[in-house]
């Protein structure tokens, strides 16, 4: 689910920066946890032992009996949503041979459910039939097109001549002669009309070029801004693949690894069940995951899904997998990161226009320099994080739907932004106000979902999934979180108590009365 902020930072320090920036805000909104004995166990540990389930670090993949229909939906291969009337008959047809399967497992107690570790997975779970995913290829570093690379080698270049431009034109008029600069004026006043005119024909062309490259999304029906082609985008994706791909060579999980095929089996049931959505079967998914204690995973533009094992060790179910995934992969069929990257580009070259009258209008570099500083500042602020911000919420509306047609719990999307957000105040993290981040706060994401997972279960009904069955994980979550805020005041309670009984006792020294009485006579 971790995906990547636009090629904003690469442009700005070296094509060799692995282009960062290009798929940091496509990443998810957890911050990186370098300890793997993160609060987050803590919590799953909360909420499975006031379920009586007694599950520990290990069992994350635990079916409960409110999730065993999703297991038996999953296992089955059965797509949420059908198309067709021959894909309507195929169903049936496998449908009726479950059914003594699903009355059977209805009668199952809870102690016969099966326990299947999250790393040491003996029978991992079989989806629908995939190819090879490690078959991808990509193309020699020779036959990439040198457009983008030229563009994003150029861009520090134009910043670089933008300044020199700007601070030319400072030198110019400071050495130009008093009456030359009254003359320069006077010419400026009587051709103010030309250039009015000129500035009005720029920004014409500007609205004409904007307008000609907006795209209408075929999923969502937004008009989005791209500047990128696609085969050129797709060429930056190949080389940022590689470069991840050297980063990570040596912590990638083998394909027989239970997490490994954990993953594997989740991303493809959300591609099998959403076909009908455009571009998702036009993408070769191909699945990594990272042996990284890291509460993260991403999905590049071509349909490279990297996983982080910490992400894994911090879902309390396979349900909120699947939703975090269908997260990341809606990044991918959304093309936000080509989306991010346009707007980058057509913010940088009117930051151009401002640097270079910035650098032209302050007396002093110290005053240009702070200037610049405050244009990018306030371009970060007011434009990047925001478009961000917005980019991911609309990612978890599109990847709660994906769950959805998936017939996954989609209750259990808000669960896992409530338990991030209780485990960095365990963890004691401060709390950063939204407007400094690229993601939405845990809680309004929580809040966010929690408006959408009435529409989400709807969709889930149409498509024909089993009924949910147990109570809701938000209650369950509730629930457990105050029985565990009770449990640690007392455990306060008692700690200072006895911190209290364990402080020596100062015996006073008595004083006779007969020495009190003796003295007051003698007086």
């Amino acid at each position: 689910m971790s995906f990547i902020y636009g090629l904003q930072s690469a442009a700005r320090n070296c094509f060799f920066f692995r282009f960062n920036l290009l798929t940091n805000w496509r990443k998810c909104n957890t911050q990186a946890v370098t300890s793997r004995d993160f609060h987050q166990v803590k919590i799953n540990h909360i909420v499975n032992k006031s379920l009586g389930l007694g599950v520990n670090h290990g069992d994350r993949w635990t079916p409960l009996p409110e999730n065993f229909l999703f297991y038996r939906t999953f296992n089955t291969k059965r797509k949420g949503c059908l198309l067709s009337s021959r894909s309507k008959e195929i169903w049936m047809i496998s449908r009726k041979c479950t059914a003594w399967t699903d009355s059977f497992s209805r009668q199952l107690p809870m102690k016969n459910v099966p326990v299947v570790p999250a790393h040491s997975m003996s029978h991992p779970l079989n989806c629908l039939p995939t190819r090879d995913i490690r078959s991808f290829h990509t193309s020699p570093r020779c036959q990439a097109a040198p457009a983008p690379l030229l563009l994003m080698i150029l861009k520090p270049v134009q910043k670089l001549l933008a300044i020199i431009v700007g601070r030319g034109i400072r030198k110019w008029w400071q050495a130009l002669p008093p009456n030359k600069k009254e003359l320069f004026k006077e010419s400026l006043r009587k051709n103010k009309w030309k250039l009015f005119l000129g500035l009005s024909s720029f920004g014409l062309l500007f609205v004409v070029f904007y307008f000609t490259h907006l795209e209408v999304s075929p999923v969502t029906g937004r008009s989005k801004l791209l500047i990128l082609g696609k085969e050129h985008f797709r060429l930056l994706s190949e080389l940022e693949y590689e470069a991840w791909m050297e980063e990570f060579k040596n912590d990638m999980l083998t394909e027989k690894d239970a997490r490994y095929v954990a993953v594997k089996a989740v991303v493809h049931h959300l591609i099998e069940c959403n076909q009908d959505i455009p571009g998702i079967s036009e993408i070769n998914w191909i699945i990594h995951v990272v042996d990284s204690p890291d509460i993260n995973a991403f999905v590049l533009p071509n349909g490279q899904v990297f996983v982080f094992t910490g992400l894994l060790n911090s879902v309390t179910d396979i349900h909120q997998l699947s939703f975090l995934l269908g997260h990341e992969i809606a990044h991918a069929v959304l093309e936000h990161a080509a989306e991010k990257a346009s707007l980058v580009h057509l913010l940088d070259f009117l930051g151009l226009i401002f640097l270079t009258t910035i650098w032209a209008i302050c007396p002093r570099d110290s005053l240009a320099l702070l200037g610049q500083w405050i244009q990018s500042k306030l371009q970060e602020f007011l434009f990047d994080r925001p478009y961000s911000r917005t980019l991911e919420a609309e990612a978890d509306r599109i990847g709660l739907q994906l769950a959805a047609k998936a017939c996954v719990d989609v209750r259990a999307s808000s669960v896992f932004w409530q338990q991030m957000e209780f485990a960095e105040s365990l963890h004691g993290h401060p709390k950063l106000p939204e407007w400094l981040s690229t993601h939405p706060s845990h809680g309004n994401r929580a809040e966010h979902l929690d408006r959408l997972i009435p529409q989400a279960l709807k969709i889930r009904e149409t498509c024909n999934c089993p009924p949910l069955s147990g109570p809701d994980p938000r209650l369950l979550f509730k629930l457990s979180m105050k029985n565990f805020l009770e449990a640690e005041k007392e455990d306060l309670n008692i700690t200072v108590k006895q911190k209290m009984d364990a402080l020596p006792i100062q015996n006073q020294k008595q004083i006779p009365l007969t020495c009190i009485v003796d003295k007051r006579t003698g007086s």
